[in-house]
C-alpha cells in the first residue's frame, strides 16, 4: 500500500480553497506548472480522479471530497504533532512582566500552560505597574508583559477585558453627602484616571485619604476601611465589597489586559513562546 505525500495533500487543499491552481500556487511558492504536477502525482497515489471539468470550471469529484476531509485532519493532526515537539524541546529563560492585581489571577493560568507545554522553559516573574513594566519591554528587560497600557508600536493581542469598581471594606460606612475619600496609586495610573476624570463629570466631591506607590498598599488601605479604591475586578477579595450607582457613584469604565511581546525581538524562543501563549488564548490563525 503507497504512503500519501503530506506536500501534494498540502497544495490539494491549497487548491480547494482557493478555487485556482495558479492562486495556490502563489500562496505556496510555487508555479502553476509545479501545482498541476502535483495533483497528477496526487491522482496516481490514490488511484481516482479527483477533479471534473464543469464548464469553465474544475470541481471536486464524490472521491476529490471524500479526500479534502481526511487530507485536512491528517495536516491538522501532522501540525500538532510537529508544534508539541517543538514546544517541548523549548529550552532557556523567559523573562514575563505582570502586575500586581492579575498576578494570582490571569497570571497562573498562562504560566501553567508554558509549564506543560515546554517544561524544559525556565520562566521569570518580574511583578511591577504598567507603566514601568512597559519601560522594562521597550529596554529588552523583559521579554513579554502583561499590561493595561496600549502601545501601538508593540505586538500583542487582548488577554481579558475586566471591570473597574469602587472597592472598600466590607466594613466601610458610606456616605454620600460628604467629598469622597479616595485611596488612589501615584501617577500614572489608568484607575486614577478613570476615577477622577468619571467623578468630575458627574460632580461628585473627593478627597485623597491616602496615596499608595503600589497595590500591596493600596490593599491595605481598603481593608483598613481608610475610603474607596477604583480598580479591576481582580482585587476584589472576601473582606471587600463594591458601590456603584445605586450608592450615587458613577460607572467606571472597562479595562483591558494585553499581553506584549518585546519589540523586534529574533529570539525564536521568545517568538514560539508568545505564539503558544497566543494560540492558548483562542488567538491562533
Amino acid at each position: 500500500m503507497s504512503t500519501l505525500d503530506l506536500e501534494l495533500l498540502r497544495t490539494f487543499i491549497a487548491v480547494v480553497d482557493h478555487h485556482s491552481f495558479a492562486e495556490a500556487g502563489a500562496q505556496l511558492s510555487r508555479t502553476q506548472s509545479s501545482v498541476t504536477q502535483h495533483m497528477q502525482r496526487l491522482e496516481q497515489q490514490v488511484g481516482v480522479s479527483l477533479f471534473e471539468k464543469r464548464g469553465r470550471q474544475k470541481q471536486l469529484t464524490e472521491a476529490g471530497q471524500q479526500l479534502l476531509r481526511h487530507a485536512r485532519q491528517m495536516l491538522s493532526l501532522n501540525d500538532d504533532v510537529l508544534s508539541s515537539l517543538r514546544e517541548s524541546s523549548l529550552s532557556g529563560v523567559l523573562r514575563i512582566g505582570s502586575p500586581h492585581d492579575i498576578a494570582d489571577t490571569i497570571l497562573p493560568p498562562i504560566l501553567s500552560h508554558i509549564a506543560r507545554s515546554a517544561p524544559r522553559l525556565r520562566l521569570e516573574i518580574d511583578v511591577g505597574r504598567s507603566p514601568f513594566l512597559m519601560d522594562d519591554l521597550h529596554r529588552g528587560k523583559v521579554d513579554m508583559i502583561i499590561s493595561t497600557r496600549q502601545d501601538p508600536s508593540l505586538e500583542g493581542f487582548a488577554l481579558r477585558t475586566s471591570p473597574v469598581w469602587w472597592i472598600c471594606s466590607a466594613q466601610y460606612l458610606h456616605n454620600p453627602g460628604e467629598p469622597l475619600p479616595l485611596i488612589l496609586v501615584d501617577e500614572p495610573s489608568i484607575y486614577r484616571r478613570y476615577a477622577l476624570e468619571a467623578l468630575e463629570r458627574a460632580n461628585i466631591p473627593w478627597r485623597q485619604a491616602y496615596l499608595a506607590s503600589n497595590l500591596i498598599g493600596i490593599k491595605a488601605a481598603t481593608r483598613a476601611g481608610l475610603g474607596v479604591t477604583p480598580r479591576s475586578m481582580e482585587m476584589l477579595g472576601p473582606d471587600m465589597r463594591v458601590l456603584g450607582e445605586n450608592d450615587g457613584l458613577p460607572r467606571l469604565p472597562d479595562v483591558t489586559y494585553h499581553l506584549w511581546i518585546r519589540p523586534n525581538t529574533v529570539n525564536p524562543l521568545v517568538r514560539r513562546a508568545y505564539e503558544l501563549i497566543r494560540n492558548s488564548q483562542g488567538h491562533g490563525n
